[in-house]
């Protein structure tokens, strides 16, 4: 077997919890998450966002810096990226090669208790790589939880936590307590934290955690003075800090909520520079503004002149942050392709859109967990009657049938849907393919 086929033959979504395995596996790779800063990042939603803008300043400001970050889209290289550009092919193949070289010795000899799982094992590729790169810097986004997440052993600069809402539920609790719970597992002693979620008893469990660790802190969105808008579609946000007045911004990411998530980056970089990573505010500024994270209500032109709009909401926060921009931006009587896995809480997704929907075409967004095709259109057919909707199992096809349409099209619900039609979507829009160099 290939590299990636060892890899993927410890089955993608394999979890185990504690981090004795992880440990003993970055040992025996000599540690590889030392010899650079790291910023932390954790949250149910926003996370990956806060994490694309603060890497984009940090290179901005001349640092070369790593960006780690789960899952990917179309191609597994594109989750470890050194100043915005994916590792290539052949890059991740020799590291594989090595780590699992360095696995097999560890485990014969003892030192782990058994093989690593398939996070574990991307996880320590990352940090490989940004060893062999001699990085100033990574950005680390949490994969799930945050307490017993494998990127949880890096000794951070700065952590992050962005939001909290009910996801994952099966496995970080089913209140909003719980799963601020886990998340908070990366506050560290002396260790600034950045918090974006305002509600009360997120903010209460951050405030225990952060008495209890000796972490410092911070309630970005309380100590700022800022304010967001849209202007001719675009997000901008006036922000003062504590420590620095930026005016007015334009944000590279589209969204209202991009705002809050800016508001957390320019904290986090902020807190990156008092702790010796150089980032100037024409750094901050510039960075926002340069900073891209596809899927994330991305529109896509298509030859045309019609436009698809491309987001990886999969919950119902997400759900409803996707339908406010919709509406603000004057996008209203949207054809969705919709598509969630099985641990989604379909109804409340379906209630979220359903209001701006002319057409649901309801398709399977991933063959192993994804919910069926035809569960999701029932449930949109029980949610919301007034909604034309049909059942297309194949991505492919019901977006040829969102298509044969008039109006906007909207493909959401999960990352895997939106991994799967991003390709075809660029395709239409005469662009070029993304992939990763072979070389």
């Amino acid at each position: 077997m290939t590299p990636l086929e060892r890899l993927y033959a410890r089955g993608q979504f394999a979890m185990k919890l504690g981090l004795d395995n992880t440990r003993a596996l970055l040992e025996a790779l000599d540690d590889p998450h030392r010899p650079y800063k790291v910023v932390h990042v954790a949250g149910t939603n926003g996370k990956g966002s806060v994490a694309a803008m603060v890497a984009s300043a940090l290179s901005s400001a001349g640092l070369i810096t790593g960006l780690y970050t789960s899952p990917h889209l179309t191609h597994i290289e594109e989750r470890i990226a050194i100043d915005g550009e994916p590792i290539t092919p052949h890059a991740l193949r020799m590291i594989l090669e090595y780590v699992f070289l360095e696995e097999e010795k560890a485990v014969a000899a003892g030192r782990m208790a058994g093989p690593a799982t398939f996070f574990e094992l991307v996880t320590a590729s990352a940090f490989v790589a940004f060893a062999t790169a001699k990085l100033d810097v990574a950005v680390v986004e949490v994969g799930m939880g945050g307490r017993f997440d494998a990127t949880n052993l890096v000794e951070p600069a700065v952590t992050a936590i962005t939001s909290i809402a009910l996801d994952h539920t099966a496995y970080l609790g089913d209140t909003i307590e719980a799963i601020a719970g886990e998340k908070a597992g990366i506050m560290k002693a002396g260790v600034p934290c950045v918090v974006g979620e305002t509600a009360a008893e997120a903010v209460r469990v951050f405030e225990r955690q952060a008495a209890d660790t000796g972490a410092r802190l911070h309630l970005a969105l309380e100590e700022c003075r800022w304010e967001a808008a849209i202007v001719d579609g675009a997000t901008m946000l006036t922000l003062a800090t504590p420590s620095h007045d930026y005016g007015t911004l334009r944000l590279g990411l589209n969204g209202r909520h991009q705002a809050r998530n800016a508001v957390v980056a320019v904290r986090v970089l902020e807190e990156a520079t008092a702790a010796g990573l150089e980032v100037p505010a024409p750094a901050i500024v510039a960075g926002l503004a340069d900073a891209s994270w596809p899927a994330r209500l991305e529109v896509l032109p298509l030859a045309d002149g019609r436009e698809v709009v491309l987001d990886a909401a999969h919950n119902p926060a997400g759900a409803v942050t996707l339908a406010e921009w919709l509406a603000e931006t004057g996008r209203r009587e949207v054809t969705f392709v919709l598509g969630l896995m099985r641990d989604k809480d379909a109804a409340a997704v379906v209630d979220a859109l359903a209001g701006l929907a002319r057409r649901i075409v309801c398709t399977t967004a991933d063959p192993a967990r994804g919910l069926d095709a035809s569960a999701l259109a029932a449930i949109v057919r029980e949610r919301a009657p007034q909604v034309v909707t049909a059942a297309i199992a194949a991505p492919q096809a019901a977006l040829a049938e969102a298509l044969e349409g008039h109006g906007a099209v909207c493909v959401a619900g999960s990352i895997y849907l939106a991994g799967a039609l991003r390709p075809a979507l660029l395709a239409l829009a005469g662009a070029e393919p993304e992939a990763p160099t072979l070389h």
